[in-house]
C-alpha cells in the first residue's frame, strides 16, 4: 500500500477545479486512493468527500493508494501535484 505525503502548492488548494482533477487522474487505475488532511480521510473517488477535507494552499495531504495499479496511481497523482494540478501555466 503505497503511501505518500504531498503539499498542495497550487493557489486555492483543493478547490473544485483541482479536486475534479484529481478524480480524473484516479479513474484510469484499478486502485482505490485515500486522501488525508488531519483526522479527515476523503475518497479521491468522491469530488464532494474531497472538497469537504478544505485544505487550502501548503496543506500537506497523506495519499494513500491501494490496489492492483496503486504505484501507477500514485505516480500519476504525485505528478499532478508537482504540476500544481495545471492551474499555473
Amino acid at each position: 500500500m503505497p503511501t505518500r505525503e504531498l503539499r498542495l502548492t497550487n493557489r486555492r488548494g483543493l478547490h473544485a477545479r483541482a479536486a475534479t482533477k484529481l478524480v480524473q487522474c484516479c479513474q484510469p487505475f484499478a486502485a482505490r486512493v485515500a486522501v488525508h488532511h488531519g483526522e479527515r480521510i476523503a475518497d479521491a473517488a468522491n469530488i464532494m468527500s474531497l472538497l469537504m477535507l478544505a485544505a487550502p494552499c501548503g496543506t500537506p495531504l497523506v495519499i494513500v493508494t491501494e490496489g492492483d495499479e496503486a504505484e501507477p496511481a500514485m505516480e500519476a497523482i504525485t505528478a499532478l501535484f508537482e504540476a500544481r494540478f495545471h492551474e499555473d501555466e
